[in-house]
């Protein structure tokens, strides 16, 4: 589709939904419903243009940053929402060299934010994905990769002090518990003084008989 054509039947009714309701949601439709009537125009010229659109390709995509690269390989509208302004510049590049199809979309997603346009967003990534060469896309994923098993490791690390930090509490934990319940030892008995007794008197001897007299 040119950009008469355009400007002929998709911007006016793009104009029209706004002037009646102004919502996005009700534009996004119609952008999507006029883009869904073009996609095999856009197929077409996308497999009749790929050759010349390869090295163009390759050097937006090299330019753009990492989120829009991650959302090339996997489109998810939170994503287009989160990154909406790195993903309008990609597709205001892909306009720059004529990609099919790249013109509807990014008028549309300056309107309405590239998050409504999910579906012909998704279309034009997955065209986009088969002009990178593979070798492209490994040297894009090791840096990715290895930022991701870094972020994997510290995760890791932070998890198992905590588990570690939780096993000393515990420890901790039932050892107060333990000293709390443990019953007080009695303290010894006090050995009995034992009183000996006294030594009884010895009886007086008995006095002596007078002999009697004559």
């Amino acid at each position: 589709m040119g950009i008469s054509s355009w400007k002929e039947k998709v911007l006016p009714k793009i104009k029209k939904v706004f002037e009646k309701n102004g919502t996005k949601k009700a534009a996004a439709a119609e952008v999507t419903k006029a883009f869904e009537e073009s996609k095999g125009q856009y197929t077409t010229e996308f497999e009749g243009k790929k050759t010349e659109l390869e090295a163009k390709v390759v050097e937006v995509y090299e330019a753009s940053p990492s989120e829009v690269k991650a959302l090339i390989k996997e489109p998810k509208e939170a994503g287009l929402k989160k990154h909406s302004a790195a993903v309008q510049k990609f597709l205001d590049e892909l306009v720059k060299i004529e990609f099919p199809g790249a013109k509807t979309v990014s008028e549309g997603a300056t309107k309405v934010g590239p998050s409504y346009l999910s579906g012909p967003i998704t279309f034009l990534f997955e065209k986009v994905s088969t002009c990178i060469p593979e070798e492209v896309k490994k040297e894009e994923e090791a840096p990715a990769a290895a930022a991701e098993t870094t972020a994997e490791s510290s995760e890791v690390k932070e998890k198992e002090i905590v588990v570690e930090a939780e096993k000393k509490e515990e420890v901790v934990t039932e050892a107060v518990v333990e000293k709390v319940e443990a019953p007080a030892e009695a303290p010894p008995a006090k050995e009995a003084k034992v009183e000996e007794a006294a030594p009884e008197p010895a009886p007086a001897p008995a006095p002596a008989a007078e002999p009697p007299k004559a």
